[in-house]
């Protein structure tokens, strides 16, 4: 599986969420991951109940707080550990994973 470099893992803060829109495949793919403390995760950028973007601005994913994931359209919750989510019209269902490696300090996503 092809491997696409994101980011640094340094350049995100200890809580911190980043997007990316991957031109490299067909179709383009829009994903995001979440710096949680020492770990990455990535997600797909795709409510489970609208099939829109989470972001509220570019980067923006996560609450005031930076306790979860939040869908900018109706204000969903989703768990940073496993994408569950846990508030509003989608409770229950999950976001979709990407699958994340860091290398040498660098984020890759493997799509």
């Amino acid at each position: 599986m092809p491997s696409i470099k994101l980011c640094e893992f340094n350049e995100l803060g200890e809580l911190d969420s980043r997007g990316f829109f991957i031109t490299e495949l067909t179709p383009p793919r829009n994903i995001f991951i979440v710096r949680n403390k020492n770990k990455v995760l990535g997600y797909e950028n795709s409510c489970p109940h609208t099939m829109g973007p989470l972001d509220w601005s570019p980067d923006e994913f996560l609450n005031y707080d930076k306790e979860y994931i939040q869908c900018a359209n109706h204000g969903a919750l989703f768990e940073i550990e496993g994408g569950k989510c846990v508030y509003g019209p989608c409770a229950g269902q999950s976001l979709w994973p990407v699958e994340l490696k860091v290398d040498n300090g660098t984020v890759f996503a493997v799509l």
